[in-house]
This record gives C-alpha cells, structure tokens and sequence, in this order.
C-alpha cells in the first residue's frame, strides 16, 4: 500500500526490512545501541559486525535518541539506530514517539530522502502493533510537511498480520476527516 502526502510518500510493505534499498533502514535499538536479537540481529547478521562497533562508538545514548552508522554489507547506504528501549528491553508510547521523530529529524538532518521503519518496540519491546502503528504513523504524516528532504518513508512489517495492522491505520488516517 502506498499513499502521498503532499510531495512525500509513505508506503506500507511486508518483507524483510535488511533487503530494502533506501538511504537508511531504522534499527529498533535499545539505548547501549548492543545489536541483539530482532531486527538489530537480522541488521547485525546481514550487514555486519563493524555496524554494531560503529553504533557502540556513538553510545550509549539517551532513550528515544537516534545516531547514524554505515550499513555495512546492506542495500542501503544508512543505518539509523532508534533507541527505543533501555536495557530493560521495555518501552512505551512515548518513547516509540519520540525514536520516530528523532530518526525522521536525523534523517532530514543527514539530507537523507529514503528510509524504511520496523514496527518499533514491538518485538522484545512487546508494545501492541496496533498502538505502535498509530504512533509512527501519525509522527510520519505529521513530519511530511517540516521535511526538505526525506520524502519516502516505508514501513517495512515482517508478518501479514503487521501489514494489515499499518494498513488499516493508514487507511483510517488518510480518509478521515481532517
């Protein structure tokens, strides 16, 4: 599913988030910016181990902050570490809310166009898929009309069940009334 808002667009895919070709894809990192399981594993595995040594180097960081790495052996050029979560591996709306905005804000800073999103907090975080998608949609959409240069964001969900969640939230953001 994809849909524009304003010049910028915003898609919704199911697949394996380290194949996507973007400038970065966003890890769902926790604060020490230590590359585990989940999407930062899948990350570590396929880009490579200097990702997480570069990510280390930059840590740690407060919870909901973002630094910018190499990608390693990835399609994209980026990795975005969102920390969403301390080393307690739990987080909560607010902090999903404040990684989206920091990642999209160091994207737009590092004049990045292109970014893929996990369903952040939503693996060993365990916050609900539902609830998540309403928060980094929202911050998505209303960062759209602020960005000069990130104009496609794709959330990339590894499950059917993910995608038809971030479906439905954008189908009922897009045609409400405004």
């Amino acid at each position: 599913m994809m849909t524009r808002i304003g010049p910028a667009v915003l898609a919704i895919l199911q697949g394996d988030i380290t194949d996507q070709e973007v400038d970065a894809v966003v890890n769902a990192a926790n604060n020490h910016l230590l590359m585990g399981s989940g999407v930062a594993g899948a990350i570590k595995r396929k880009g490579g181990d200097a990702i997480e040594q570069e990510a280390m180097a930059l840590g740690p960081v407060e919870i909901g902050e973002a630094v910018l790495t190499s990608a390693g052996s990835l399609r994209a050029r980026h990795v975005i570490h969102a920390a969403v979560m301390g080393q307690d591996l739990h987080t909560n709306a607010g902090l999903i809310r404040k990684a989206t905005h920091n990642s999209l804000t160091l994207a737009e800073r590092n004049q990045l166009g292109s970014l893929a999103f996990p369903a952040l907090g939503t693996g060993v975080g365990g916050f609900p898929l539902g609830d998540c998608a309403g928060i980094m949609l929202a911050e998505t959409i209303d960062f759209f009309p602020h960005a000069k240069f990130v104009r496609e964001v794709r959330f990339v969900l590894f499950d059917r069940a993910g995608l038809e969640i971030f479906e439905k939230e954008l189908t009922r953001r897009t045609t409400a009334p405004h």
